[in-house]
């Protein structure tokens, strides 16, 4: 049931955790949310210089993206003039962007120096992978259902505000229990929380319940954080070991992604794989195929319908939020990380469109506004295919 819900900030709404979590390899290394253009041009695409990372290993068959019979290419308007794809990229600081149509490449593009072997860090994005990894573990009986208590999984969470929580619940970022994702103050809870599980379980299981469960949205990158604790706890491995188990080999990745991991711990459900813009596309089309790879269903066969379709009510003009994926008023629905990631699926088109950037800022609404303009018109060459 779709509940009523506290109007989400803009400002927060497509955050990722301080860099502070993560596992610097070099002493003084800044927060990912102030890098410099150039660093976020030469890191972005190889964090594995910067930050301790897990291995999403492929398998040795590449699911094939066929380059279509008539590619797009399109201009649109936006801000009183006329862009083309090129402008668009530059201008937004955009390294890549894909349109597949049909499992059919119709444009891939590249810019800022990035060649298609190079990754780029998902920001954000990996919460949607978290969730696909909550369905893997349902299918494989190791979850028992979204209604199972989070504290089956996670123990040294009875007896706090998570009590009586279940999986769904998390996911749908509305178990009650208070929390403050406020980037700009130093007391907030995201800037608090302690690295690695058990300083996070330790730091969730003192909030204070406020909210009945499943009632009330709460953007909470802490709680995509426990899902991943959850998931690796459930399935008894790693985060990448499990993702390269249920994704990259069954569905054929075409390279290895990298998984930043955080101090004392593993993986962060909430934040932060690096794969390349076509892979990326696979994570899509993925979904859109309903979770099998090669005939086999790997997430329940109603999975991806009900994580990318409205569970609660997150204020306007979104019209609802999933299993860690938005719901826009365009019909899309789309796996979004700051700094301009994307991952957006039109269904009914059959339409996946990926972008990755570095923009000046984590969110913005112009930023936000010319992606959007571009997205559609993507959308509308692509239909005309």
């Amino acid at each position: 049931m779709r509940k009523t819900v506290i109007a989400l900030a803009a400002s927060a709404a497509f955050a990722s955790e301080p860099a502070s979590a993560q596992m610097a390899l070099k002493p003084g290394t800044p927060s990912m949310l102030f890098w410099s253009p150039q660093q976020q041009s030469d890191w972005y695409r190889a964090i594995e210089r910067v930050y301790k990372v897990g291995t999403i290993k492929k398998g040795s068959r590449v699911h094939s993206l066929p380059r279509a019979d008539k590619p797009i290419d399109f201009t649109f308007e936006y801000g009183g003039k006329t862009w083309t794809v090129g402008d668009y990229m530059k201008a937004y600081n955009v390294s890549g962007a894909l349109v597949l149509k049909d499992g059919k490449v119709l444009m891939e593009r590249y810019a800022m120096g990035r060649k298609p072997e190079d990754r780029w860090t998902s920001f954000s994005v990996a919460k949607s992978v978290t969730s696909t990894l909550v369905g893997a573990a349902i299918q494989d009986g190791k979850i028992k259902s979204l209604s199972a208590p989070v504290t089956d999984y996670i123990p040294d969470l009875k007896g706090s505000g998570y009590d009586g929580v279940t999986v769904r619940q998390l996911l749908m970022m509305s178990s009650g229990v208070k929390w403050n994702e406020d980037y700009t103050d130093p007391y907030s809870d995201v800037a608090q929380r302690k690295p690695g599980p058990n300083g996070l379980v330790r730091y969730m299981s003192r909030l204070p319940r406020v909210n009945e469960p499943g009632t009330t949205f709460n953007y909470n990158t802490g709680e995509t954080d426990l899902v991943g604790v959850l998931v690796a706890k459930a399935v008894g491995r790693s985060l990448s070991a499990y993702a390269s188990e249920k994704i990259w080999k069954p569905y054929g990745m075409e390279r290895d992604a990298i998984w930043m991991v955080e101090e004392g711990g593993g993986e962060r459900g909430g934040c932060c794989i690096s794969m390349t813009l076509r892979d990326y596309g696979r994570v899509g089309q993925f979904i859109l195929d309903g979770g099998t790879a090669d005939g086999k269903q790997i997430l329940p066969p109603t999975w991806t319908r009900e994580a990318t379709s409205p569970q609660i009510t997150n204020g306007a003009p979104a019209p609802g939020y999933g299993y860690f994926w938005w719901m826009r008023p365009n019909g899309s629905y789309e796996g979004v990380g700051i700094f301009g990631q994307s991952v957006t699926t039109f269904r009914d088109d059959r339409i996946v469109i990926v972008t990755n950037a570095a923009w000046p800022k984590a969110t913005d609404r112009e930023l936000s506004a010319a992606r959007t303009a571009f997205l559609n018109a993507a959308r509308a060459a692509a239909k005309e295919r």
